[in-house]
């Protein structure tokens, strides 16, 4: 028989149980939740977030998707390297993959790797607001990206750096393949197909600090930004030759460069745009003149 003492007691003995459970499964969801953070650094938030969610299943698994794909290095990296000590180099490299990736996460890019000096993103996948509008984010994000060098640049010479990073940027809109590759044990979430390959040739075709886009990207983007055909290249590997454009400003930029003011008695207007280097010196002395008199 029980006693009221050995009841007690064998409660007693349940909740330290229960305490200790407790303990330990929060003691694991803890360090779950410190694994998951550690691993989500391997991988794009946008990825990351589609697979812990459900959404995307960890399988071989692709699909044809149309996408922007963004490719940017660093010109002369190889010569650099001969040039600084690797605890520089690293430093500098560092600074600058986690200010363009910053960036490129702001205007919704999926990170697809880095190669050595190089960033490869993407964007329409795993997800979308449109082609056109993922195209016009993808070259927004470049703008902001090659601001921010000229920042960068100031940084590094402040810090004792004469030769800082000059980086060009290529675009190109078109479908790929995007999925899971890889085997049952190591998965690695990226593009492949002709259009990577191409944003790649024409990242190596830009000049220092330029942003050159293909036929494809520009299409999408002329209401939006303004741009200058550059020229129609062979890229190694494509058989015809290829459109390319560089892109120089927000349509919205230009807008602010145009003047069309009309008063009683006063009327004014002009395209900066459209005026050489006489004419806005004419138009200098004119104004100027014009001012005395009021």
């Amino acid at each position: 028989m029980i006693t009221g003492m050995q009841m007690a007691l064998i409660k007693l003995q349940e909740e330290a149980k229960n305490r200790e459970n407790l303990i330990e499964e929060k003691s694991k969801s803890e360090m779950l939740e410190k694994l998951s953070t550690k691993l989500s650094r391997y991988l794009s938030p946008q990825v990351y977030q589609s697979i812990f969610s459900g959404e995307q299943d960890v399988t071989l698994t692709s699909k044809r998707k149309k996408l922007t794909i963004f490719f940017s290095d660093i010109i002369g990296f190889t010569d650099i390297t001969d040039t600084m000590e690797s605890e520089d180099l690293s430093n500098l490299l560092n600074d600058y993959l986690n200010e363009m990736t910053l960036i490129a996460l702001k205007y919704g890019a999926t990170v697809d790797k880095y190669i050595g000096d190089s960033i490869m993103l993407f964007f329409g996948d795993p997800y979308s607001k449109g082609v056109k509008d993922d195209a016009i984010a993808c070259v927004n994000m470049a703008l902001d990206m090659n601001e921010r060098m000229s920042f960068l640049h100031k940084k590094w010479k402040n810090s004792g750096f004469t030769k800082p990073f000059d980086v060009r940027i290529g675009i190109h809109t078109g479908y790929c393949t995007v999925g899971n590759f890889g085997s049952k044990d190591r998965l690695e979430y990226t593009i492949i197909g002709s259009s990577v390959n191409l944003a790649s040739r024409i990242e190596s075709s830009a000049k220092p600090q330029e942003i050159l886009i293909s036929n494809e990207t520009q299409l999408l983007v002329s209401d939006s930004f303004e741009c200058k055909k550059s020229k129609e290249i062979m890229l190694k590997g494509f058989k015809r030759p290829v459109s390319l454009y560089v892109v120089e400003k927000k349509i919205k930029e230009i807008e602010k460069e145009l003047l069309d003011i009309k008063k009683n008695g006063f009327e004014l207007s002009y395209n900066i745009n459209e005026l050489s280097l006489d004419d806005k010196s004419i138009l200098k002395e004119e104004l100027s003149s014009l001012i005395k008199n009021l």
